[in-house]
């Protein structure tokens, strides 16, 4: 994965604000409108490996679930920022989602 592509999905990140999500195919949508490639799996890939300095859980599965890496403190970030939840503990799209 090269540099720019890496440094395009943190970009992308760093902008979700506190109590907001979006996921995994919107920023590679975004990130590949501007740089003609990537997809939600790239966009996965970038976040496993170089996240750890961004906002990672505010990226989340299109269904609003946490992928099962982010049950555990991810979960309790989105609890302290007060984001949006269902009843089945998914965030609730509707509320939290931010385009980017």
């Amino acid at each position: 994965m090269d540099e720019e592509y890496v440094e395009a999905v943190l970009a992308c990140v760093e902008q979700v604000p506190s109590g907001r999500v979006t996921t995994y195919g919107a920023v590679a949508e975004a990130v590949g409108t501007r740089l003609g490639r990537g997809g939600p799996r790239q966009v996965g890939s970038v976040m496993a490996l170089h996240g750890g300095g961004v906002p990672w859980w505010r990226v989340v599965r299109a269904d609003g679930s946490l992928p099962p890496s982010h049950e555990g403190e991810g979960r309790l970030r989105h609890l302290e920022e007060g984001t949006p939840l269902r009843a089945s503990g998914a965030i609730d799209l509707r509320a939290a989602y931010w385009q980017p």
